[in-house]
């Protein structure tokens, strides 16, 4: 379709000006013309190109853009406004979002620090978790399809040597402990997800998939079960976070820009070369993450984006190997051994994205930091335990939360320093207990004057799916009268709570007792 004319309309929009003409499509600005009220944000429309020498892709991927866009919602997609009739004029109208691709980083890579790369990738595993929670997978992720507002600086890291830790133990002889804190290292505005023409939705049918048979991506971004036919599989959007991430890393493409099967179908066993031979000073954690987003077998990547995002938020809980430590090329006989592996493996079609999430949770277990009977902790223990064996591959999160002055104290014995360590090798030990093989398993020691607050905008900020927490241990009538922690957690979380009660002494079934009977007069 040839360019539409600034001042020309379009079924009732007015077409303001060109913003884009690129191989796929073009985008205007556009604004109403027939009376109708202001939406209370800009436009733009979305016109795919039709001639004669385009291929079937743009018509296919423009039909998919049109089903998915209508079934998202949410602040990292833009929203919705009209379609134009596929027959006549097919167009698509969204809100224009003012602001600067990832592509912007990409260039700026070697005046990046960790912190700024960290916090651009949280934004990107949260955008995509919350894509996968409504059962699509963009399949396109690349540095032209993120977009941070114009309005949104990137808010960076403040902690200081945790962005620099090697392991949990690392960080704590580096530096005591890392305080823990609600506040994640996320740009201030959530990041935009654009274009998505090429993506899947469990809800629809799959027309790239029916129509044009052969692997559909951006070569440099696209994931190696991609490049096999399979899509749907949430690791995917994986993958491509974790080549934007080595390209803020190091200013490279982990697979270069391959024009050939061949060329694609080389990241199914060939490990890039680790960013840390291009940028010694880069921290081996940051190195651990990308690495594992890039792995050529989709089990062995993160499960989740959420997942992503927690390690990102948490390096100092980063569990570093010689992935991470590692500065030399994978060797001629590694990468001949997976050549052989994938010439026989058959890719299986990829569940429903939201059971693949569901599958693999971040479980939180909150622990009392003061006066928690040894009941209360076995019992938490058990319920914990209940929880991740029944889904391997669960993340556990124990967390508990200190008055926000306990370690201001003048004596030393009280420092911030030895109270953040004392009350982390804790939780470490009762997690210790627990016993899973392969567990991933953190601790966090936040500082708060509002207890539930803070273990719900911790459960928000890290993608929680299920709390564990002891329900209030004192009698009915006091519940009655005021709200307790567990009462309000369980209110207000963005997810499953489970309030575990321990066992009673003999001595108080009587109180209970009389409870029950005038809560029921």
């Amino acid at each position: 379709m040839k360019l539409l004319e600034a001042g020309s309309t379009l079924d009732g929009f007015r077409i303001d000006s060109c913003l884009h003409s690129g191989g796929m499509a073009h985008i205007y600005r556009v604004s109403y013309a027939d009376g109708r009220a202001d939406p209370g944000f800009p436009m733009a429309m979305k016109v795919p190109r039709m001639a004669s020498g385009d291929g079937a892709e743009n018509i296919v991927g423009f039909e998919v853009e049109c089903n998915i866009l209508q079934a998202l919602s949410g602040p990292h997609v833009p929203r919705f406004v009209a379609a134009g009739d596929l027959q006549r004029v097919p167009y698509l109208v969204m809100e224009y979002v003012q602001g600067r691709t990832l592509q912007y980083w990409v260039e700026q890579h070697a005046a990046l620090d960790i912190t700024t790369i960290t916090s651009l990738g949280i934004g990107m595993a949260q955008a995509a978790q919350a894509l996968h929670r409504q059962d699509a997978v963009h399949l396109d992720l690349k540095p032209d399809n993120l977009l941070l507002r114009s309005s949104a600086p990137v808010r960076t890291v403040a902690a200081g040597a945790q962005a620099y830790a090697d392991s949990p133990m690392d960080a704590a002889a580096d530096s005591g402990a890392v305080k823990d804190t609600a506040d994640l290292a996320v740009p201030a505005s959530p990041m935009l997800l654009l274009d998505f023409g090429l993506s899947f939705h469990a809800h629809y049918p799959d027309l790239l998939a029916e129509q044009l048979r052969k692997a559909v991506g951006s070569p440099a971004w696209i994931a190696p079960e991609q490049v096999v036919g399979v899509r749907g599989d949430l690791r995917s959007d994986i993958f491509a976070i974790g080549v934007m991430l080595y390209q803020l890393c190091t200013g490279h493409l982990p697979f270069g820009t391959p024009r050939t099967p061949a060329g694609l179908r080389q990241r199914l066993w060939v490990d890039p070369v680790p960013p840390r031979s291009y940028r010694p000073e880069l921290p081996p954690w940051l190195q651990e993450v990308v690495m594992r987003c890039l792995e050529p077998e989709a089990a062995r990547r993160y499960p989740s984006a959420a997942h992503l995002a927690f390690d990102l938020a948490h390096p100092a809980q980063v569990e570093v190997s010689a992935r991470g430590r590692n500065t030399q090329p994978t060797s001629f006989w590694t990468h001949t051994k997976r050549w052989l592996k994938a010439a026989g493996m058959h890719y299986q079609p990829s569940p429903l994205v939201s059971e693949q999430i569901s599958q693999v949770p971040i479980v939180m277990v909150a622990l009392p930091y003061d006066n928690a009977s040894d009941a209360t902790l076995y019992s938490l223990r058990e319920a914990a335990a209940r929880s991740l064996g029944i889904r391997p591959g669960a993340r556990l999160a124990c967390v508990t939360v200190i008055p926000d002055n306990l370690s201001n104290s003048s004596v030393d014995a009280h420092s911030e320093t030895s109270v953040q360590r004392r009350y982390l090798a804790w939780l470490h030990e009762w997690a210790r207990t627990l016993n899973h093989p392969g567990q991933q398993t953190s601790c966090h020691v936040l500082e708060s004057g509002n207890v539930a607050q803070a273990l719900i905008n911790y459960a928000l900020g890290n993608h929680v799916h299920m709390i564990v927490m002891g329900a209030a241990t004192h009698g009915l009538k006091t519940q009655r009268l005021m709200a307790t922690v567990p009462i309000k957690v369980a209110m207000a979380a963005p997810c499953t709570v489970i309030l575990v009660k321990q066992a009673l002494p003999f001595a108080h079934l009587g109180e209970v007792g009389e409870d029950l009977a005038q809560l029921g007069t």
